[in-house]
Parts: structure tokens; C-alpha cells; sequence
């Protein structure tokens, strides 16, 4: 596997955390050029701070953070503190970034590297609502040609909302930059809640990122069950899904995913559908289809890869 230039787009977020982790694991595949903190799951400045504490531990402070958006592109940030904590990063005392976020805005900083890139050089994984890459495009539409693949953690189709009973988080924080992308003719792979309720951080999983023996490994585990109290009581399962890493795992290991291209839309009309997909999973429609969209996963495959490659970092 050749490494790529990679974009991260990111609002961490324990999950988010452990998707970063996996990603610097594994240069091989991932040139990881810029990470671009999001408005998400914690406020923007709280992203780029927890952005630049997760490189710091995992020995990477020369990647530049960029502080993305702080709002959707319409309407006003619905954050997830109820999950994450206040800090977005509850679970681990890490201490204070070593380095500033680089100022240039991250929609600048994207639109920028994207645009002055050969054609379809470079990967853009995306962890957070859309909003900073939907600016990025917007900004410069130049950008989309130097995207070879835009894969992100968007929505869900069969297992319904986890925000509201019809959207997933990300999808619902900001449907319009979503819609932009959607749209946007890059090629596209999609991880939603359909993979990721499949993928249950279970007490002898998380004991097994530990079991690596490494500072990140054991990073991971300790956010984990942190965040995993809130989907404990919610779904009753042996383990809280775990969505983030699922994004870059399906380009290491393709395998581990089934799915298929499908025509994706997303709601952007106030009311009880707001940020829902409509995955035309079953080709009813002549819509052509615009995304790999993958919805079942080998569970055990993916955390013994994520075991693996924590076993690889500081």
C-alpha cells in the first residue's frame, strides 16, 4: 500500500481519538498532512485543543491543527457534551498542548492543499460534521480535484437516528454541508451507524488495546469507557459501538466492510426528518449512485486490527 497526503477533518471525541490513533499507526497508508479541527461534538477552539493534546501523546506535534468553522453552515451548533464530557476528551488527563493551532483557517488551509495538489492526489478522512469541508469546496471548487476519495463517518439508513429517531449526529449537526458534498461528483465511501452498531467496544476489547502496553493504547481504552456509559444505558449491549475508527479502517483493510454504491441524499428541511439520509439501498429510484455506502462489518477482524495497530504507537 502506498501512503497517500492525507486530510483529517475531526472533533474529538473519544472515538475520533481512537480514529486518529489508528490512522498515525499506520504510515503506510496514511500521510496525515493537516488535521482540521470541527465544530461537533465540542465547540471549535475545544476541538483544536483536544486535537493538538492527542498528537502530543502520540509523538506528532508536527502535524498542524487548524481550527475549522465554529458554526454550521446554516442554523446554530448542536454539540454532544452529554456523551463526551465537558472537554470533549473526558477519560484522560492529558496535559496542555505543546504547540498552537497554525492560524490560518482550516477551509483556507484545505481549499488551499487540495487546490495546489496533482489531480486525485490526495485522501480526505472525515471524523466530523461536514461543515469545514463543505467550505472548503465552496470556497474553492478547484479543491475537489485534488481529492482521490472523501471517506467519512456520515448517517445511518437501517438502524435509524442516534440524535434523533432519524439522523445520525453528524449528519444532523449540519445536512447542508453534507448535501454539498454529496453532491459535490468526488468519489465517496460512507461509514454510518449501520457498520458502527455492529462494532461494540466490549470490556475484553478494551482490555486488549491496553494489553499493547503502549501510553496510546492505553489512552484509548481509558476515553472509552468513559464515553461508553452514556450507549451502555441507552442500547443494554455488552459494548459501546465504536464509530470512528471504522472511517479508516475500510481503506486499510477493505475486506473487513461489505457494502455497496448507492444514490445518498440528505434532508435539509426543518422538521422530524432534518439530517436523515435517504440511501436508495434497493435501486428504486434512476437516481445515479454517488457513494460506496457500507453497512455490515466483521467485528472481530476490526478490533483485532485496532489491537495491532495501538500495539505499533508510543
Amino acid at each position: 500500500m502506498t501512503a497517500r497526503p492525507t486530510l483529517v477533518f475531526t472533533d474529538p471525541g473519544q472515538d475520533q481519538a481512537a480514529a486518529l490513533y489508528a490512522m498515525l499507526a499506520a504510515p503506510e497508508a496514511f500521510d496525515v498532512r493537516a488535521v482540521i479541527a470541527s465544530a461537533g461534538n465540542i465547540d471549535v477552539d475545544t476541538a483544536a485543543r483536544n486535537a493538538r493534546m492527542l498528537l502530543d501523546a502520540a509523538g506528532r506535534s508536527d502535524i498542524p491543527v487548524h481550527r475549522g468553522n465554529p458554526a454550521p453552515l446554516a442554523g446554530s451548533l448542536v454539540t454532544a457534551s452529554h456523551v463526551h464530557g465537558a472537554t470533549g476528551l473526558d477519560g484522560y488527563d492529558f496535559p496542555e498542548p505543546s504547540v498552537p493551532p497554525d492560524p490560518e483557517d482550516g477551509a483556507s488551509a484545505a481549499a488551499r492543499l487540495l487546490a495546489g495538489a496533482a489531480v486525485g492526489e490526495y485522501t480526505v478522512v472525515c471524523l466530523s460534521p461536514m461543515t469545514t469541508l463543505a467550505a472548503a469546496i465552496l470556497q474553492d471548487p478547484g479543491a475537489r480535484d485534488g481529492v482521490g476519495q472523501i471517506i467519512a463517518f456520515l448517517g445511518a439508513y437501517f438502524e435509524g437516528g442516534n440524535i434523533t429517531p432519524a439522523a445520525e449526529f453528524n449528519c444532523f449537526v449540519d445536512p447542508h454541508a453534507a448535501h454539498v458534498v454529496l453532491t459535490s461528483g468526488v468519489p465517496l465511501t460512507l461509514l454510518s451507524l449501520d457498520v458502527s452498531h455492529g462494532l461494540r467496544a466490549t470490556p475484553e476489547r478494551l482490555r486488549s488495546f491496553e494489553g499493547t502496553g503502549t501510553v496510546c493504547g492505553g489512552i484509548v481504552a481509558d476515553l472509552l469507557r468513559f464515553s461508553e456509559a452514556f450507549d451502555l444505558r441507552k442500547y443494554g449491549w455488552d459494548g459501546a459501538p465504536l464509530h470512528g475508527p471504522s472511517v479508516p479502517l475500510a481503506l486499510l483493510e477493505p475486506g473487513l466492510f461489505s457494502g455497496r454504491r448507492v444514490s445518498v441524499r440528505v434532508e435539509t428541511t426543518k422538521g422530524p426528518a432534518y439530517g436523515a439520509l435517504s440511501v436508495d439501498w434497493w435501486s428504486v429510484t434512476d437516481e445515479s449512485p454517488n457513494a460506496l455506502y457500507l453497512a455490515g462489518a466483521d467485528a472481530d477482524g476490526y478490533f483485532a486490527l485496532l489491537t495491532e495497530l495501538y500495539g505499533r504507537l508510543p
